[in-house]
Formats: structure tokens, C-alpha cells, sequence
């Protein structure tokens, strides 16, 4: 005799992919005997119509147990383990359960497992008894994967513990085949069924690793032009501050000013602006209103890859409010005459050119023009503040937004607030005595004291209220005297609002002074606006307060921290060393937006160690970007964190954006896992915690080197 539960179909199910769907799979559970369905992949309704069978040796067991199923969707994991995810679950009593022959479809509604977890749907099954005992092998058929087939043909032997050890020896197979098995109750016969490669899986679990790249670090400086393309040698010079980092090469073009230019001959005036010109790229100036002598101060810069021509040429011309802007001279460059700027030279003086007619024949014409030419890497001065041409496409603010960027965090302090007591304290109501607590406000922070437990005009604390404080100061500390009318009102007696800045600062553990502060009277009526000058008697709190600065404030997550450092610069310890960051760029983005109707992905990366994080500058569509950028950071504890995250911009328009820039993974590297004096450059995967799990998204490259003494780290 067994139990035959056959599952046939589920409808509205909960999405749970992360992509509107689900990979929907059954679990039945009888008298701890555990036997599931084939997946249904991408489906909210799947239909399974599977069959799944129990041996019945106590047929009573039925009404005392009855059956639970469960519905999960399957995600894949890491590891050999089944990674899933609740959908919903229905426990069936034993009086649903009926002969074989008396059978009729039942739709039971989904249930939650816990209180507040959410589910939704029905499942459809039948239930019932077949006396015959004899069983059959599970048919088995191409239509899905291998590890489902595998699982359903190892259930038949209803021990959960076989199950799991056959599917786990199964994925760990290192031969090129595999084989699948049909397994029946009484014995365990191999038949192979389908050849398959094992490739799949162990790509998925390579994906996680760390992968070993070899990049082109150092300095190779051109050496001259060959053609229409630049040729390169190593030179003897020293390392510049960008040897972790593979050199891109730029041509840089300063305008600072022009002189003495020609107005027009209808309007009287000029409104002056440059342009630089290099093949199909094209970069302007701002311009200036009625003005013969501006001054513009800006760098552009070309990417050797993105170099069209073997000329460059910068236009003045004078802006027209309708029709087409006026020419007013040029000058022209001829790439095989621009000199290379190498580090550590001083950055490459501006001349004076005169200005040419529009045929460029040499004829000059009034005015001049203060410019510097020169091919650099993206170690130079000019390079963070530069207009790119690879990034011509942004406009307005949206240029500010893509620039790289080293920020220093404001340093943290524990403000310790320790309420004493109070005296005088006037209820509202003078017919009840108050129940007083305090309630204590430092920016969105929000502590309170509990409820003095006598009832009395002059309530006693004596608790501490921690809150953490950032320089400048600029926030406030307010204080309240509240009374608890009842359980879901309180009333405002009195409050104090005072600057963080009069308080001291604690860097050991000597006593504190304390003060005593008089309460602002609240609730002073209309009639009363001209009398509160007034000297009126006032009720007190008494409070002890210091910023702490002989603590780390814990603004980190205990397992993943870059800095224990306390907050007063005096008790730090010496640097043991130096890590040196360089980000080479990233590969097999995700599209995170659409733009002219395909995706598109513009990619930063910031990292943060310490008090000090870095952004490098925004490479506009790309998927593959490349920043190839290097950072650096004192090391005072070996055991710590740094974390990179690679992000995608959404503030490039003229006047930004207002949505919040999308995370598209992130990198954590332990620096007690680095030795000193060595140069790592590897490939990390990038991580995203997303709703429906863990997932990679791509790969970063980045090269990291520790210098110290050998003792050190």
C-alpha cells in the first residue's frame, strides 16, 4: 500500500527571481519522508502533473499526520547545497485523503510559515491510496536539467540523507561525463542515460575566484610619431606616482586666455569663446559677453584612442544669440610637433599665438591667444580638472559629476550626555503629579531616559544618553522634559537647546564637571509675546556633557572595519606601512539604463579606507570601462578592510538628476591577507545583495601593492 500525491499545477504565485517570476518546485513531506518535483523555470502558473510516491506500512498514520506541502522557488547557490526560497506552504489533514478511484482535483490556498512573512497563490493536487505496492522507476525526460532529473530519481528511495549524498557525489564528479541513475525502492541499478559536460558547474563556481591578470604597470613614454599612430620605449627614468597602473596617453590642450580681440563691426562687441577641434571631437570654452580680453582657464584632453587627425586646431569665434557664430581666428598644430610633458618636469609653460584668417594660409588677424599644447598620461596635473572628449556627450552640472574625486570623511565623537536630575518641574495639570522622563535630540538622533519612578516635582536620573557628533559641530543638543499623561500622549514641560561647541573635550578618563541649565518655558499663549523677556521663574536640569574622543566611533561593520583609530588625532600610533590602490577597469558590466533605445552603463568606482574615500572619474557608455587610476593610504592596524564598489552614474544631465546612483558591485579585500612589498594584480568578482540573493555581475581589476617594513604586516 502507498500514498500517491500528485501534484498537477499552482496559480499567482509570488515572484521571487528578482525578475518577476519564479522557478517553482514542490516538496512533499509524509511521516519524515521528503520527496519534491521537477523545477518549472520562469513560470508564476507552473503545471508539474508529477506523481510522487510514499510507502503506507500504518495506513492510521494517515488521519494522525496527514501531509505538508511546500512550494519553493529555486535560486542557485554556491556550493553543492539546493538553494530556495518560501513560497508558501498547505498542511493537509488525513480525511482529504481518499481510495484510489475516488480521487478529485483539490485547490488548497498557500499558507505563511511565519507571521510576518508574505505569501500568495493556490496549488492544485490529488490525494490518495493505491493499494497496489509494486513501483516503478520514475520516468525521466530530456525536457529538464540534469540535477532535477538526478534528485527525482534518487527520491525513490525515500531516505533524505541518500538523496543528498547521491546529488552531492553526483556535482562533484571531475570527469567530463556524468551519469544519471534510476534508483527504485528495492535496489540501485546505474543506467546511463545522457552524457553531459560537468563544464557548467565548475564555471559557475570559478566565477567566485579570484583570477590572476597580467597588466602592462610602469611607465612607457612615446617616443615620437610613426605614421598616424604613436610608437613607445621604456625609458631610465624614475617611477613615477602611477606604476601600479597601466599608462593611457592623452594629448592636453590648456586655453588660459586671449588678448585684443577684434569686435564686431554691427554690434560693437564681441562675446568671445574657444574651441578645440580634433578630428570629429570637439570641445568649447565658455563664453564671455562683451569682453576683448577673457580669460578661460581650461584643460581639454584626448584619448590616444580616440585621436582621428594629425592636426589640432583651437578657433576663437564670437557667440550669436540667433543665427550662426561668428568666426574670429584660429590657430592650427601639427601633432608631430607637439612636445611629450614626462614627471617629474614642471607642468609645460602657455605661449602666445596669433591668431589666423579662416583659409589658413598664414595670414594673421587681430587678437592672440594663450595656449599650452602637450601628450601626457594620466598622472598629470591636468588630467582630474580636464574636459574629455570621451565624455562629450555631458553638458552643464553633469560635467562636475564625473570627475574624480578624494574626499575626507568629518571626524566622528561620542557626545555623552549624562542626565542627572531636575528641579521644579511644573506639570500642566497641577492636580496630578508629573511622570517625568527626558528626551534627548542631536540631529536625527533620538534618545530618551526612562520614566523617574517617583512621582515628584524634582525627578532623579542619573542615565547616560550617547549620541555621535560630526565636526563642525554645526548640530544642536535639545533636550525635553516630558510628562507621560498616558500610554499614548505626552506633554512638553520644558526644553533647552544648546551648541555642541561649549561642550569639552574628553581624551581620558578624567572627571567631567557638571552644570546646571535652565529650562525654556514652553507654551507661553498669544497674549503673552510681549512679556517674554520677562524674568520669570524657570525649572532646571542638571546634566554632565563631554565629546569622547579617546574612543573609535563604530561607524563600520565590526567584520569589515578599515580604521580603530580613536577620534583624538593625539592618541594615534605611528603608520606601520603604506597600501597602494590602482584601479585598472572593470569588465562584463551590466546594462543598469537605456539610452537612444539600448542599454547603456556609465561606471565609477569608489573606494574607502579609513577616514579617506576616493571616486575615480565616470567612463560615459561603456561596459568594459577603464579608469586605470592610483590611490594611496596610510596603514595603521594590519587587520583591517577596504572596500571598492562600482557604481553607475545617474547625474549627468545639464541640471543632474534626482534618482540615486545605482550600486552594480563591490570588493572587499583584507589587508591582513597581503604581504609586504609585493605587487597583487588580480581580477575580484563584483558582488550585489540583491532581494532574490547573492549575485556576480562582473569583474574588476585591480593591482595592490603594501609597502613596509618586512615585520610590519
Amino acid at each position: 500500500m502507498k500514498l500517491v500525491v500528485e501534484v498537477v499545477e499552482a496559480h499567482d504565485l509570488q515572484p521571487k527571481d528578482g525578475e518577476g517570476s519564479a522557478n517553482s518546485f514542490v516538496e512533499v513531506d509524509f511521516e519524515n519522508q521528503r520527496s519534491r518535483t521537477l523545477t518549472v523555470r520562469k513560470n508564476l502558473n507552473p503545471v508539474w502533473n508529477q506523481k510522487l510516491f510514499f510507502p503506507l506500512h500504518n495506513p492510521e498514520n494517515i488521519y494522525k499526520q496527514g501531509v505538508e506541502v511546500c512550494v519553493y522557488n529555486e535560486r542557485s547557490g554556491g556550493g553543492t547545497s539546493l538553494v530556495r526560497n518560501f513560497l508558501g506552504r498547505v498542511k493537509i489533514p488525513g480525511s482529504n485523503i481518499v481510495n484510489q478511484g475516488e480521487e478529485v482535483l483539490q485547490r488548497f490556498n498557500l499558507e505563511k510559515k511565519w507571521f510576518f512573512s508574505y505569501v500568495k497563490g493556490d496549488i492544485a493536487l490529488k490525494l490518495y491510496v493505491d493499494p497496489d505496492y509494486k513501483t516503478t522507476p520514475t520516468e525521466i525526460t530530456d525536457t529538464e536539467s540534469t540535477d532535477d532529473k538526478l534528485v527525482v530519481a534518487c527520491e525513490q528511495t525515500r531516505d533524505v540523507h541518500e538523496v543528498e549524498k547521491k546529488i552531492n557525489n553526483f556535482r562533484q564528479e571531475k570527469t567530463k561525463t556524468r551519469t544519471i541513475y534510476h534508483i527504485s525502492r528495492n535496489q540501485v541499478t546505474p543506467q546511463p542515460i545522457k552524457t553531459v559536460l560537468a563544464a557548467p558547474i565548475k564555471m559557475q563556481q570559478e566565477e567566485y575566484k579570484l583570477k590572476d591578470t597580467s597588466p602592462q604597470l610602469g611607465e612607457r613614454w612615446p617616443m615620437g610619431v610613426k605614421g598616424s599612430g604613436w610608437f613607445y620605449g621604456i625609458g631610465d627614468r624614475p617611477t613615477s606616482t602611477y606604476d601600479l597602473v597601466e599608462q593611457m596617453y592623452y594629448l592636453y590642450v590648456r586655453v588660459v586666455k586671449a588678448k585684443e580681440l577684434p569686435v564686431n563691426a554691427v554690434t560693437g562687441s564681441i562675446d568671445p569663446y574657444a574651441e578645440v577641434k580634433l578630428g570629429n571631437y570637439k570641445g568649447t570654452t565658455r563664453h564671455f559677453e562683451k569682453k576683448t580680453n577673457p580669460e578661460w582657464k581650461q584643460v581639454f584632453a584626448f584619448a590616444k584612442e580616440r585621436i582621428q587627425s594629425s592636426m589640432l586646431e583651437v578657433f576663437v569665434r564670437d557667440k550669436e544669440m540667433v543665427g550662426r557664430d561668428d568666426f574670429v581666428g584660429k590657430v592650427v598644430f601639427d601633432l608631430n610637433e607637439v612636445p611629450t610633458r614626462v614627471p617629474p618636469d614642471s607642468p609645460l609653460a602657455p605661449q602666445w599665438y596669433r591668431l589666423e584668417d579662416r583659409r589658413g594660409e598664414g595670414k594673421l588677424v587681430r587678437g592672440e591667444i594663450m595656449l599650452a599644447v602637450w601628450i601626457g598620461t594620466q598622472a598629470d596635473e591636468a588630467f582630474p580638472e580636464a574636459w574629455h572628449a570621451d565624455a562629450a556627450s555631458v553638458h552643464g552640472e553633469g560635467i562636475y559629476n564625473i570627475r574624480s574625486k578624494v574626499y575626507v570623511s568629518p571626524k566622528l565623537w561620542y557626545l555623552r550626555v549624562n542626565v542627572i536630575e531636575a528641579q521644579d518641574v511644573q506639570p500642566n495639570d497641577r492636580s496630578r503629579v508629573p511622570e517625568v522622563f527626558v528626551k534627548g535630540q542631536v540631529g536625527n538622533q533620538v534618545l530618551k531616559t526612562r520614566a523617574c519612578p517617583a512621582r515628584t516635582l524634582n525627578p532623579l536620573w542619573n542615565e547616560d544618553l550617547v549620541f555621535v557628533a560630526a565636526e563642525p559641530f554645526d548640530e544642536h543638543l535639545v533636550l525635553t522634559i516630558e510628562d507621560r499623561v498616558s500610554a499614548t500622549k505626552d506633554e512638553l514641560l520644558g526644553r533647552i537647546t544648546l551648541p555642541l561647541t561649549i561642550f569639552e573635550k574628553r581624551l581620558d578618563h578624567r572627571p567631567v564637571h557638571s552644570q546646571w541649565f535652565n529650562l525654556e518655558k514652553f507654551g507661553f499663549g498669544a497674549l503673552e509675546g510681549d512679556r517674554r523677556k520677562e524674568l520669570k521663574f524657570s525649572s532646571r536640569i542638571h546634566l554632565r556633557v563631554c565629546l569622547e574622543g579617546a574612543y573609535h566611533v563604530m561607524d563600520e561593520s565590526t567584520m569589515y572595519i578599515s580604521d580603530m583609530r580613536p577620534t583624538a588625532r593625539q592618541l594615534w600610533k605611528p603608520p606601520i606601512g603604506v597600501l597602494e590602490l590602482g584601479i585598472l577597469s572593470a569588465q562584463g558590466l551590466q546594462a543598469m539604463k537605456t539610452r537612444d533605445g539600448r542599454g547603456a552603463t556609465d561606471a565609477y568606482c569608489v573606494a574607502k579606507y579609513g577616514q579617506k574615500w576616493v571616486r575615480t572619474r565616470t567612463i560615459i557608455d561603456s561596459l568594459s570601462p577603464k579608469w586605470n587610476e592610483q590611490y594611496t593610504w596610510e596603514v595603521f592596524d594590519p587587520c583591517t578592510v577596504i572596500t571598492l564598489g562600482v557604481f553607475d552614474n545617474c547625474h549627468l544631465g545639464a541640471n543632474g538628476a534626482t534618482t540615486r546612483d545605482a550600486r552594480i558591485g563591490k570588493v572587499r579585500i583584507r589587508l591582513s591577507t597581503l604581504e609586504t612589498d609585493r605587487i597583487y594584480t588580480h581580477a575580484y568578482p563584483l558582488i550585489v545583495l540583491q532581494p532574490s540573493g547573492l549575485r556576480r555581475w562582473a569583474s574588476s581589476s585591480s593591482p595592490c601593492a603594501s609597502h613596509a617594513s618586512p615585520s610590519s604586516l
